[in-house]
């Protein structure tokens, strides 16, 4: 092994490491300092928290965008969809089966539904131009909006509940709020530039295709925060909140890291992230909308139904590595 693949190896490990750090960090410090700025803890839960446990992979995309390597932004994007799925959610389900009592979050799958419909059809002719970017964003903001009103209308709903108490256990300072927040983006940023560099030079030289690494070891990595977020809320039996922050996740994903990574540099892709990827990843959302919604019933993923969902993972990521085995 070249000490350049080595130097490239140990990029992408200690870039994955600081992304989860600096995200958890930078999360912290801004939902601390939006709370000392007065918002709303619901408000600061359903956004900032939500929302941020994205941030390595939005941060990831738009520099491998930057850099010329849009099968890696969207080999990351949808590739993390997958992991926070059929990974997390199957792994969690595994520990404990997850009771959909929440009916904000009832109502936010049938719409990642939709959304994931929505992106596999700007797919179908493998480009994402920069109209396309904005289309994405547009119904990022509309969903966001949406979701914020629903939760700020249903503040006695179990994930409104669940989301407030969790924020009230943060007892940061202001300037301390305010270093982390900083501190956490520009480490952030960092880390994101280390796992690109690392992940771009690892495909070159082992002859495996940006997507693929994507998919598989990015995409790992960057889930990381959401996987933490949810095995802590499972934990303390906050059912409601582990699923909230894998839907919220996906949702961004799909529409704020692809949309960003297509408005820095439109984006033209294999037909194989239609036919392979994106389908996985829309099975495995109406897989999840199935689970979840519970007809006349209460929703909820079975430890039974948590294992489906991991051999799903583990037999489309050894799909994936046979491909480069080949």
């Amino acid at each position: 092994m070249s000490l350049e693949m080595l130097w490239a190896i140990l990029a992408l490990v200690s870039g994955l490491a600081l992304l989860v750090w600096s995200a958890d960090k930078f999360v912290d410090g801004a939902a601390a300092t939006a709370g000392y700025a007065g918002m709303p803890p619901l408000l600061i839960g359903m956004v900032i928290v939500g929302f941020g446990t994205s941030a390595p992979e939005m941060v990831v995309s738009a520099i491998a965008a930057m850099d010329g390597n849009p099968a890696l932004a969207i080999g990351n994007a949808y590739g993390s969809n997958i992991t926070n799925i059929a990974l997390i959610l199957g792994l969690v389900a595994l520990i404990s089966p997850i009771a959909v009592n929440s009916q904000v979050v009832r109502k936010e799958i049938p719409i990642l539904m939709l959304v994931t419909l929505f992106a596999g059809w700007q797919l179908y002719d493998g480009h994402l131009s920069q109209a396309d970017a904005w289309g994405l964003l547009g119904v990022f903001f509309v969903v966001m909006g949406w979701s914020i009103w629903q939760g700020m209308r249903n503040t006695k709903d179990n994930y409104s509940t669940q989301t407030v108490a969790e924020l009230s256990e943060n007892d940061m300072t202001l300037k301390q709020a305010i270093m982390w927040l900083i501190i956490g983006l520009v480490l952030l940023i960092i880390a994101s530039r280390l796992v690109v560099f690392g992940a771009v030079f690892i495909a070159e030289s082992l002859g495996v295709s940006d997507l693929v690494i994507g998919l598989t070891v990015v995409a790992i990595g960057t889930s990381l925060p959401e996987l933490a977020a949810s095995l802590i809320a499972i934990k303390k039996g906050e059912h409601d909140l582990a699923l909230g922050n894998v839907i919220g996740s996906n949702l961004f994903n799909t529409l704020a890291v692809v949309g960003i990574a297509a408005a820095i540099e439109p984006l033209t892709l294999d037909s194989v992230v239609l036919t392979r990827d994106w389908t996985i990843m829309a099975l495995l959302t109406a897989a999840l909308f199935i689970m979840s919604y519970g007809y006349k019933k209460q929703g909820r993923i079975n430890r039974l139904e948590g294992g489906v969902l991991m051999l799903v993972y583990f037999g489309y990521t050894g799909y994936l590595v046979s491909t480069v085995l080949a």
